[in-house]
């Protein structure tokens, strides 16, 4: 696995972000600013700094892997923000910057510091994005929470897991995740505002909100029917079949969308008389007798290898694929051809990060630098704004 050699123009280029926040969704969002050509300036508490700089094992030289998953292409400073220097030296910064980014706790004494009302009436032409476990009205509001919180309370470990299993949370942050991509596309639409007016804004979302907005299809199912939804396994509520099945030898996912591909399906398995028998003929009568279709197509899938039907099944174009593991990934041809792995000088070596996922005029964003160490540019960003009262 190499660095993608590609070093085109970034999108974000001039606009300056001040990272007041801290664990996943905030730094997840504003990393992806800095991989989009931000200047972003991370602000950590002088004593341990991000919390996940501690969430190891594993560890690269005195950070944990997870710190180094979110913070790359920023610098950090260090600053007590219940100081009264630090927060002089914080507005100053906040008198150049575009976007500030926090994620302070509710009622906090730092989220009264740094009130958004008073923020925007000192700084109008900044763009705050504030980012809670339960938004800013409701009665869940003050609520802390982490992601597994967000997961349980948002519905998403209802949803996942076996039929009549245990709840699970999915594999992915997606409670934070979620949040920090939904905060980044308010951030970019507000400054798309400021464009227009001049003025800046106060955006907010949250861990809860976001976990609702990605129900979608689950949503739009319980609305029309009012049937509580329940756990599928990796089957889909309104495909079939669509899911995992288990080979001779471990399982592959099938993703039939449309009747035609169940035609080709059928062919596929040698089994072309599935295709015209009445349970089965329509996508609404595969999911009215969906036991029936899981009970045959685990009967036929599990006579061969999972390597067999993949063959078999991409030779008639229908969606398949083995379940890979994460080394199978990081060492496929293909990720390298999109160039989604690359490299940064880390103070311990070079050090591997997934790339920007979006391309522009074919150019993926650079990784520009590693995560920085605690603190470490606190003298070269400083030095203007301590010399300066305010």
């Amino acid at each position: 696995m190499t660095e993608n050699p590609i070093t085109g123009p970034a999108p974000l280029t001039g606009v300056k972000v001040v990272d007041l926040s801290k664990i996943l969704a905030g730094p997840y969002a504003t990393m992806s600013f800095a991989d989009l050509g931000a200047e972003v300036t991370k602000v950590e508490h002088p004593e341990g700094g991000d919390p996940t700089r501690m969430w190891g094992p594993p560890f690269v030289g005195d950070d944990a892997t997870y710190y180094l998953a979110v913070n790359r292409g920023k610098k950090s400073v260090t600053l007590d923000l219940k100081s009264e220097e630090g927060q002089r030296i914080v507005h100053r910064m906040l008198e150049d910057a575009d976007v500030v980014v926090e994620n302070f706790k509710p009622g906090s004494g730092l989220q009264r510091i740094f009130d958004y009302r008073a923020l925007s009436e000192r700084h109008p032409h900044l763009v705050v994005l504030h980012i809670s476990a339960f938004g800013d009205e409701g009665p869940l509001s003050d609520q802390p929470g982490y992601d597994m919180v967000a997961q349980a309370a948002g519905g998403l470990m209802s949803l996942t897991g076996e039929p009549g299993g245990a709840p699970m949370k999915s594999g992915y942050a997606m409670g934070d995740l979620g949040a920090a991509l939904f905060g980044v596309i308010g951030v970019l639409a507000a400054l798309v505002e400021r464009g227009r007016t001049g003025r800046g804004q106060y955006v907010t979302t949250s861990l809860f909100e976001c976990q609702l907005a990605m129900h979608v299809n689950w949503a739009t199912n319980y609305f029309a029917t009012k049937k509580r939804p329940h756990a599928l396994g990796s089957a889909h509520p309104n495909l079939a079949p669509y899911q995992a099945y288990p080979a001779s030898d471990g399982y592959f996912v099938v993703a039939v969308g449309n009747d035609s591909l169940w035609d080709d399906l059928c062919k596929a398995m040698g089994r072309a008389e599935l295709a015209t028998d009445p349970r089965f003929l329509r996508n609404r009568d595969r999911i009215e007798h969906r036991d029936d279709l899981e009970q045959v197509l685990t009967e036929v899938f599990a006579a061969n290898t999972v390597e067999y039907w993949c063959r078999v099944l991409e030779e008639h174009a229908v969606p398949v694929s083995p379940i890979r593991h994460l080394d199978e990934i990081y060492d496929d041809p293909h990720t390298a051809a999109i160039g989604m792995i690359g490299t940064v000088d880390h103070a311990s070596g070079p050090l591997e990060q997934i790339a920007f996922p979006v391309n522009f005029g074919g150019v993926r964003p650079r990784l520009r630098s590693a995560p920085p160490a605690h603190g470490e540019h606190t003298d070269d960003v400083l030095e203007k704004y301590r010399a300066v009262s305010v």
